[in-house]
């Protein structure tokens, strides 16, 4: 990589970083990108050769943050040992659910306005070389699996719903129940959707 190209790098992930800060601290209504350019440092033209608007670096970073929940969960994941794809998928779900209760504002970023569109996106489309283009990862572990399922992406969406909105409500607002007693729920649930796709 050349002194350019560097000097690209840095200034689109200072943008990234100057945003994510500002979104999570007063929200992306209350932002304006003239509040990221300034707190950044750069010009307001610089911030148009990456972006198209705040709503571009924000579905951008939630794929960033996304990507790289998930490759901390699935890097933890090689670690234990663990071969069915039930086991795998919960473990998976398990991290990323605590290291969301560690870190609510990351929570509050990411769920909010999160339609399934700009999730699959932040979970196929991998921003850097640094990111993990989880929907691979999804069908390296399906087809390690050994098993046959219907329509897996339907299945993957019905739990990413499930234990999204539910695992928020336990997270932010403790509603019904806390996580930790939300959890066994949570299991048993995706284990049934995991078993209504299967082929026998």
């Amino acid at each position: 990589m050349g002194k350019a190209d560097d000097n690209k790098k840095h200034k689109m992930e200072n943008l990234l970083n100057t945003s994510f800060e500002l979104f999570t601290s007063q929200g992306i209504n209350k932002t304006s990108i003239s509040d990221i350019v300034n707190k950044a440092g750069v010009a307001k033209g610089t911030f148009y050769l990456y972006f198209k608007d705040k709503y571009d670096i924000r579905n951008r970073l939630i794929s960033h943050k996304s990507s790289q929940l998930f490759m901390q969960a699935y890097n933890a994941l090689q670690e234990t040992g663990i071969n069915d794809f039930e086991g795998r998928l919960i473990f998976i779900m398990d991290y990323v659910l605590d290291e969301l209760e560690a870190n609510k504002g990351l929570l509050a970023f990411i769920y909010k306005d999160l339609s399934w569109a700009v999730f699959k996106k932040a979970l196929t489309t991998p921003m850097s070389s640094d990111d993990v283009d989880f929907g691979k990862v999804y069908e390296d572990m399906l087809e390690e699996s050994g098993m046959k399922f219907t329509n897996p992406e339907v299945m993957l969406f019905m739990i990413i719903e499930l234990v999204g909105s539910t695992g928020y409500s336990s997270i932010m607002y403790n509603d019904p129940v806390s996580l930790k007693d939300l959890k066994p729920h949570l299991e048993t649930s995706v284990r049934s959707i995991i078993k209504q796709f299967t082929v026998q």
